[in-house]
């Protein structure tokens, strides 16, 4: 019988926010595995109290990668308590900032983040320190390409934050997205700017990266048949089509038991018996939620809540919101998909369930994604209308509640607040990371990252280098 060994990493670099995994090998393969979130936020306490319009300011600062979505999920929340919708201007506007955050984000998970997984680079940082044995399979002329391209997505990143500055009036943490719509009216010489700035985007995500995440899955099959964990997919829907919110490029759903469902916001719960919160709060529907911190608990890992959707763990991102949709792939993705690994696809499911959830299908569908953004800021550019209206005045209600469903890059988002004498009561967020690296639920049920890692091969414990990959695909 092999001996068991466990691993801690601790943190896990490379990503976007404070996480350990702790996993178990045996034979070769991870076993069993923890996700510990180690810091506590706080905002649910920060925002009790205060002016609901203060929380699309406080809660971007969750996140410095993806405050659009933030600044957008809570004013739709409050939009929702005051019964207001913003204009249609003021829609294209918020999703013209929301694509080009979408882009950078997209681009820094691969490049940035993921990339020293696959592409060696100089001997300097941030391409060193890495594992003695870091797995690197790339030719030479194949990862000088990469190394390249890691440095020019550095400007394609800095040029998207200046295309979400010019709506948003800074990034990160805009100000220009509020309850209502946007602060601003894009004028023509605005429009003009964002549209050649985008050009250049554009021009990298079809030509390059796209190319290039096919590339080296190619050159690292066994990642495109590792991690397939729970097979769960969660959309919350994002990017609307229509001013009342009801038609979005990516329709809400949900995927698991290999069936698909519709979503229904009713069916999320909150665990925390393996979480540093009070047990009192455990199993409560997200508009009963409470966050009440108990450090002495003696089974608790996380300071991570564990969502569940209909009782199941549920995977988010990219890759579940092209699964969820049955998005159709890139002309890129069809002909390298075929020239590459032999499948015929036109949409995300006809990669096969395998495939997608995987580390490399992961990044594959967030390239995908990409694309799929891309094309439709195209299409927004011709919608904006110059100096047109972007908000809806409106009052703050005394009493009240209100909540937003949408999708940061990273994952599904869900808002809520409760308002009583025009303050707020009670907040409670979600994000995609409490999906993805939750602990374990009050069943004793993994999250999706734990359940994804077990099986992932760790040939050498002083290098495991495919578990760091597995949460990278993540993008937590």
């Amino acid at each position: 019988m092999s001996q068991q060994m466990t691993i801690a990493i601790d943190p896990v670099t490379r990503i976007e926010g404070h996480l350990k995994a702790s996993v178990v090998v045996e034979g070769g393969k991870v076993v069993d595995a923890h996700l510990t979130g180690g810091m506590y936020r706080g905002f649910e306490t920060i925002l009790k109290g205060r002016d609901p319009r203060d929380a699309s300011q406080i809660t971007q600062r969750i996140c410095g990668v993806c405050p659009v979505s933030h600044a957008l999920a809570s004013s739709m929340a409050l939009e929702k308590a005051a019964d207001i919708r913003p204009p249609h201007n003021g829609r294209i506007t918020r999703n013209l900032m929301q694509g080009a955050n979408y882009l950078q984000s997209h681009i820094l998970s691969f490049y940035h983040l993921a990339g020293q997984d696959f592409i060696q680079g100089p001997d300097a940082a941030p391409f060193v320190p890495r594992y003695a044995n870091p797995d690197l399979r790339l030719d030479a002329k194949i990862n000088a390409v990469g190394v390249d391209e890691y440095l020019e997505a550095l400007n394609v990143r800095r040029t998207c934050h200046e295309m979400v500055a010019l709506f948003g009036g800074r990034m990160p943490h805009v100000q220009g997205i509020l309850a209502g719509g946007t602060a601003a009216k894009p004028s023509k010489e605005q429009i003009a700017d964002y549209a050649s700035r985008f050009e250049g985007v554009r021009a990298f995500v079809e030509e390059k990266y796209l190319p290039i995440v096919y590339l080296v899955a190619s050159q690292y099959k066994d990642l495109c048949d590792m991690g397939p964990g729970y097979a769960t997919a969660l959309c919350m829907g994002v990017f609307p089509l229509n001013d009342e919110g009801l038609e979005h490029i990516f329709m809400p759903g949900a995927y698991y038991n290999g069936e698909d469902h519709p979503f229904d916001p009713m069916k999320v719960v909150e665990y925390v018996k393996y979480s540093w919160f009070a047990d009192d709060t455990t199993g409560r529907l997200f508009t009963e939620g409470d966050t009440v911190v108990d450090l002495d608990k003696p089974d608790a890992y996380s300071f991570s809540k564990a969502p569940r959707y209909d009782g199941h763990a549920m995977e988010v991102g990219p890759h579940a919101r092209m699964w969820v949709n049955n998005t159709e792939l890139s002309p890129v993705g069809k002909k390298l998909a075929k020239e590459y690994f032999g499948i015929t696809a036109n949409t995300t499911r006809d990669l096969g369930e395998r495939f997608v959830f995987s580390i490399m299908g992961r990044h594959l569908a967030r390239a995908e994604e990409a694309y799929v953004v891309v094309k439709a800021v195209q299409q927004w550019l011709t919608e904006v209308e110059p100096d047109g209206d972007t908000y809806t005045s409106f009052e703050v209600p005394q009493e009240g509640e209100g909540f937003a469903f949408t999708e940061a890059p990273r994952g599904s988002l869900l808002h809520y607040t409760s308002i009583k004498g025009g303050k707020i009561d009670n907040y409670q967020i979600l994000p995609a990371t409490l999906w993805n690296c939750c602990p374990r639920d009050d069943m004793g049920n993994r999250g999706p990252v734990e359940q994804a890692l077990i099986g992932v091969a760790v040939p050498e414990t002083g290098s495991p280098v495919n578990v760091g990959r597995l949460i990278r695909a993540f993008d937590p």
